[in-house]
């Protein structure tokens, strides 16, 4: 019977290591980084904008948006390319592709008909009208007295291709833990 020496068994332990730990660690890193390339993302929220539903400076979890046409509906919270501010914003769907928004003292309309905003706390005594272009989406704050949005952006529609996906779910602050509504 042959004896092993300590110089054979090193080659086996080394392989050992690399089946057992350093190819499974390598394949979960890259498994996880092509989920944060083409699933999800994390945000984070530059203003007060969105409250009370998404408090300043949350941080919120995202998902990839890849056919808005198909995807998008009225109230969504998205995170988008704004041109205009040169930043990523974050802010719910009002018009779609096609609608007439009209805001009368505060009152939303869509189409004509009145649009109830139960998530809408802070109002804004404002009025506007707004015929949104095919390609494009209209989008306000929940906090209407304190946003800085298409009400007030010398060009209001943002256009599909600059939208990046929809906020899910808020991380933190950990009072704020769970799905954005």
């Amino acid at each position: 019977m042959e004896e092993r020496t300590p110089q054979a068994a090193e080659p086996s332990k080394l392989k050992k290591i690399l089946k057992e730990w350093i190819i499974p660690f390598g394949i979960e890193i890259l498994v996880v980084l092509l989920l944060l390339k083409f699933a999800f993302f994390l945000t984070r929220v530059p203003s007060g904008s969105m409250l009370p539903t998404i408090q300043e400076h949350s941080i919120l979890f995202a998902t990839h948006m890849y056919a808005p046409e198909k995807t998008v509906q009225r109230g969504d919270i998205l995170v988008f390319e704004s041109d205009e501010l040169g930043e990523i914003l974050i802010k719910r769907v009002i018009g779609l592709p096609g609608d007439e928004v009209t805001l009368d003292h505060g009152e939303l309309y869509i189409n004509g008909e009145r649009y109830e905003e139960p998530y809408v706390v802070y109002d804004e005594n404002f009025s506007g009208t707004w015929n949104v272009p095919e390609g494009s989406y209209l989008f306000f704050g929940d906090n209407r007295a304190g946003s800085l949005d298409a009400r007030k952006w010398s060009e209001p529609y943002i256009s599909e291709d600059k939208l990046i996906g929809e906020a899910r779910f808020t991380l933190w602050p950990l009072s704020n833990f769970g799905f954005l509504e």
